[in-house]
């Protein structure tokens, strides 16, 4: 945004410093400065180009989880609450709103609600998304970050989807309840509007929320807890990226 110029040249200034850091992982600089090719409006000019950043489809993704899972013989209970989890000797007795049982291991990966259950630094982050309806000649493609990462945008064929702002209501948006907020929406709208799509005629078509979780450093918690819980929490916002290989670090600790 304009209003983070000093921000922008401290980034570009580190730009060399970070891709040297980076280049035994990628074999190539990540990142470059590329002209605002997408006509965004109240930019500083360039932006920061990550050429290894992609997109996933998280539907499909999810679609795909689903039926491996249930392809290994493993079940899958929705709209079942946990309320406590009581260890014994070698076993957990697990207490929800609608019955109880028993396992000889239990993993904890509800992230942004793990507090709920575990002593452990983690804290919810709700999260609100809108997404548009079919943009015609929609020409923006990619996944853009502003300010400071706490707006998020991406092209889902011809919509924008769009989510972030919490930063405007830590407090408020510091919570396990999903929903929206007018700080947050008119936020969002105005985002779309004046920054990201001025030049088009849109609608929005979906508002929603998700909780992620967050702490005081990035770094997830993936651990023991006690003799037979361990937990894979503490995303930190990134839970679609890293979130494969946290569950095979957490299955690991009992391998």
């Amino acid at each position: 945004m304009e209003t983070d110029q000093k921000l922008f040249d401290a980034c570009v200034e580190k730009k060399e410093y970070i891709n040297k850091l980076l280049k035994s992982i990628f074999k190539d600089d990540v990142f470059s400065l590329k002209d605002n090719i997408f006509n965004f409006k109240n930019l500083t000019g360039d932006y920061i180009f990550n050429q290894f950043e992609g997109q996933i489809d998280t539907g499909a993704m999810m679609d795909a989880l689903l039926k491996l899972v249930q392809s290994k013989g493993i079940k899958i209970l929705n709209a079942v609450l946990v309320e406590d989890i009581i260890e014994a000797n070698n076993s957990i007795r697990i207490k929800t709103n609608h019955f109880e049982f028993s396992a000889s291991k239990l993993y904890v990966a509800t992230n942004g609600f793990a507090s709920q259950l575990l002593k452990e630094d983690v804290k919810p982050a709700r999260a609100q998304v809108v997404i548009t309806k079919p943009i015609t000649n929609l020409n923006v493609k990619g996944t853009f970050h502003l300010d400071k990462g706490y707006f998020y945008f991406r092209n889902v064929n011809n919509r924008i989807l769009l989510g972030g702002g919490r930063h405007l209501d830590f407090k408020g948006e510091t919570t396990t309840q999903l929903g929206e907020t007018a700080t947050v929406q008119n936020a969002l709208e105005k985002l779309l509007s004046t920054t990201i799509l001025p030049n088009y005629t849109y609608e929005i078509e979906h508002r929603w929320s998700g909780i992620m979780g967050v702490g005081n450093q990035k770094q997830a918690i993936v651990k023991q807890v006690s003799s037979n819980v361990f937990c894979g929490v503490r995303l930190g916002g990134m839970g679609v990226a890293v979130g494969s290989l946290i569950g095979k670090e957490l299955a690991e600790l009992t391998l």
